[in-house]
């Protein structure tokens, strides 16, 4: 035989090892393509089959029972709501049916206070230590009621009228500039800023004289 010119002839040891590589390239190919065929069967065997997709009426039994859980929540929830609302309502007329229970606390002690002074005066001979026990029964009250409760009292005879804060019963004239309270009838409060009761008052107006007066001390500059 004659050799190709450039081609390097093969021993017998080379040929052999090129066919055992072949062979053996060709035994692991076979190999592979024998596990893969068996995965399914050994799936099978071990119970592990692809899950089949869903029937119509078990995608309908699942909605259906999704729907319930939902349902049943939202009904939870609506309960929930009233029962919170209705405490709402309880507290807010709890709030506003005691309101008043700490100033009417602190008045108990006044209301103890006038009935020991009724009590004494009933066997008083002195009738000054009467007035007295009365008179500090209304200071104490005056007192609870400023520094606790930020009340305040105002009207003074001589305080400039103000409609703001003074209510005007009756009036008349007199020599003043401006007018004035000229008797109070009936002390008014404030809660902190605002006006809980108007002074009742008489008002004495400005019956010219006391402008007249002026007028003429400045004609004599």
């Amino acid at each position: 035989m004659k050799e190709h010119k450039g081609e390097k002839q093969k021993t017998p040891a080379e040929e052999q090892t090129q066919r055992a590589s072949a062979g053996g390239e060709e035994a692991e190919v076979k190999a592979a393509q024998a596990e893969t065929d068996a995965a399914p069967a050994e799936s099978e065997a071990n119970g592990q089959d692809v899950p089949a997709e869903p029937t119509a009426e078990e995608r309908i039994s699942a909605l259906e029972k999704e729907n319930a859980e939902l349902k049943d929540q939202y009904l939870r929830k609506v309960a929930d709501f009233d029962n919170y609302r209705k405490r709402m309502i309880r507290e807010k007329q709890d709030a506003f049916d005691y309101a008043n229970t700490n100033l009417l606390s602190d008045l108990l002690e006044s209301l103890d206070n006038f009935d020991r002074a009724l009590e004494s005066a009933r066997n008083a001979t002195d009738v000054q230590s009467v007035v007295e026990g009365v008179q500090m029964t209304k200071d104490r009250l005056v007192s609870m009621l400023e520094t606790k409760y930020n009340l305040s009292g105002y009207g003074a005879k001589g305080d400039s009228f103000d409609p703001n804060v003074h209510e005007a019963i009756g009036s008349s004239n007199g020599p003043v500039a401006e007018p004035i309270c000229s008797e109070i009838y009936l002390k008014g409060y404030k809660l902190k800023d605002r006006v809980i009761r108007h002074a009742k008052v008489m008002v004495q107006m400005p019956d010219g004289s006391v402008a007249a007066e002026e007028n003429a001390d400045s004609s004599k500059i």
